[in-house]
């Protein structure tokens, strides 16, 4: 995205990220893990996608009002919004904007099961 790009309402471009991973995957006990992850646009909220087997980041935005996030994968820069169910153009957000590249997709490391395709949405 530009940073010229129209801002969209609730987008913070401001706001940093929660954190490197899913905070609610990180959360629960035991911890769990995701295949890809979605950012929030309006608080930073970091959550895991659709297909990921809690669904984090549309809960996220569901409990909260906040409908639009960011994709929090390497190399990919587009917004989508939960309640429109479309694509939304937005800003440049504060750093980082993806998770750390030694992390694996699916991840975390050490805590995706080997028979993970079994458990996503798809």
């Amino acid at each position: 995205m530009s940073d010229d790009a129209a801002p969209h309402d609730g987008i913070d471009p401001a706001v940093p990220p929660s954190g490197a991973g899913c905070a609610d995957c990180d959360a629960h006990d035991p911890p769990g893990w995701w295949v890809h992850l979605r950012r929030c646009a309006a608080c930073g909220h970091v959550g895991c996608c659709d297909s990921s087997p809690a669904q984090h980041a549309a809960a996220h935005a569901r409990t909260t009002g906040h409908p639009v996030v960011q994709s929090y994968e390497p190399g990919e820069d587009w917004f989508w919004d939960y309640e429109d169910e479309d694509f939304v153009d937005g800003p440049r957000l504060a750093p980082p904007t993806e998770h750390p590249a030694d992390q694996p997709t699916p991840g975390p490391r050490g805590r995706v099961p080997a028979d993970w395709l079994d458990h996503i949405h798809r």
